[in-house]
């Protein structure tokens, strides 16, 4: 955490050494993959407050209370996503909004199973949604995967990947 308290400080300070800084400019910064990965934890489960929040295959962009947007780059080797399996109801989603997305089931344990295109098993444990019915994921990039979730009875299997282009957000995995 001192290692992004330092990076955020010397990211401002080398903002104001540029001029005065608008609300409207953009700060791209690089942190450590651990920091970012905790970064990104904190304002999923709300522990960390922004106006917003959202996450690409690439980057993690953040927009302060006060308007200044801040831009992280995601570790190279590592793709976020996020899951909300459902019953009921879902919303469409592409980029996950960490700020924002809601899912159907919060609070709810899963069994979780993903392997990739060669058999081998990614994940296979029992894991718990967030308060916002997400299941937050760092996976290897640019593979595709075969996932299967199960809850109380119901299950779903989906394919998905981590290719540059592909969304972080999965809210299509209807439980039956």
């Amino acid at each position: 955490m001192k290692k992004l308290i330092v990076t955020l400080f010397a990211a401002m300070i080398l903002v104001a050494c540029n001029g005065e800084s608008t609300n409207e400019e953009n700060i791209s910064v690089k942190i450590e993959t651990e920091d970012i990965k905790e970064m990104v934890h904190n304002y999923s489960v709300r522990n960390t407050e922004a106006k917003s929040a959202s996450i690409t295959s690439q980057e993690l962009l953040v927009s302060d209370k006060d308007g200044t947007e801040t831009i992280y780059e995601l570790p190279e080797d590592e793709f976020f996503v996020s899951i909300a399996p459902y019953i009921n109801e879902t919303h469409p989603c592409e980029n996950h909004s960490l700020t924002g997305c809601q899912g159907e089931l919060g609070n709810e344990q899963v069994n979780v199973y993903i392997e990739d295109t060669e058999g081998n098993v990614i994940v296979d444990e029992i894991l718990q949604t967030q308060a916002n019915g997400f299941i937050d994921l760092w996976l290897p990039r640019n593979q595709t995967y075969q996932i299967k979730i199960e809850h109380e009875g119901k299950m779903v299997k989906s394919e998905f990947s981590t290719f540059e282009n592909d969304g972080t957000c999965i809210t299509t995995m209807q439980l039956i």
